[in-house]
């Protein structure tokens, strides 16, 4: 005999612990109606424009104009945005140039791009090193055309003293040069240097708060203000040795 049938005998028997108690599905059974309740309500869940009848759409003509009408302007505005993503990804590397390309990488650029034109010279060990932070910064800001040309295929004659030179474009206009080593920050120059001159012109925009070679030129001034006052004193306590004449 099955002891899960529904019997007396089997009610009796459990009643006295010979046979266990009968299992409980209620749990089960809630869950298995909970889960067609849901169900149901999946299928009868309809666009509130679905339910109305023909009088309520016509009244409702206006709210489904204004639903186009958003619609149409979100698609719009996903629209310049993933232009604008694709832009800003265009670049993000440090191109080489030769002078004939000039016009076309440079004046004719987008006129909301930044270009920033790095005029080299192989032989000169500074060119190398801001060639070097360049490519880093092009990666790190991609939305900004970095280019890079040999002085030679660009300008006739140009002097190893003005090297390196940077150029920086907006709309085909000149708004940021750095000529010579000094201007570009010298033989020690640090990345985070290059990005801080650059993001002063305008075309990149830095998440540094402040010089990263503040530091430096407060210790400079520091010491050139001591050596000074040095001298002021050394200079007064000459003036006290002197002889009386």
């Amino acid at each position: 005999q099955d002891p899960n049938e529904d019997t007396e005998w089997n009610d009796l028997l459990r009643h006295f612990g010979i046979l266990p108690p009968k299992e409980k599905l209620e749990d089960e059974t809630e869950e298995v109606v909970l889960h067609l309740q849901r169900e149901a309500e999946g299928r009868t869940q309809v666009e509130p424009y679905e339910r109305m009848k023909l009088e309520e759409l016509r009244e409702a003509e206006d709210d489904f104009e204004a639903d186009r009408k958003a619609i149409e302007m979100y698609r719009q505005q996903r629209l310049q945005e993933w232009k604008c993503l694709q832009r800003r990804q265009k670049y993000g590397e440090l191109r080489e140039i030769c002078g004939e390309q000039y016009v076309k990488e440079v004046t004719n650029a987008p006129e909301d791009v930044w270009v920033i034109l790095h005029l080299y010279r192989p032989s000169v060990p500074m060119c190398l090193l801001v060639n070097e932070h360049l490519s880093l910064l092009a990666r790190k800001f991609p939305e900004a055309k970095f280019l890079q040309a040999t002085v030679d295929s660009c300008v006739q004659n140009y002097q190893d003293r003005c090297l390196p030179t940077i150029l920086v474009y907006k709309t085909g206009q000149v708004r940021g040069r750095l000529v010579g080593a000094a201007e570009c920050g010298g033989r020690d120059l640090q990345v985070e240097e290059l990005e801080w001159k650059l993001a002063e012109v305008g075309a990149l925009e830095t998440d540094l708060e402040e010089n990263p070679k503040k530091d430096i030129l407060n210790m400079m001034t520091s010491s050139v203000q001591s050596i000074s006052a040095h001298k002021d004193t050394s200079a007064k306590r000459c003036d006290v040795m002197k002889p009386r004449v």
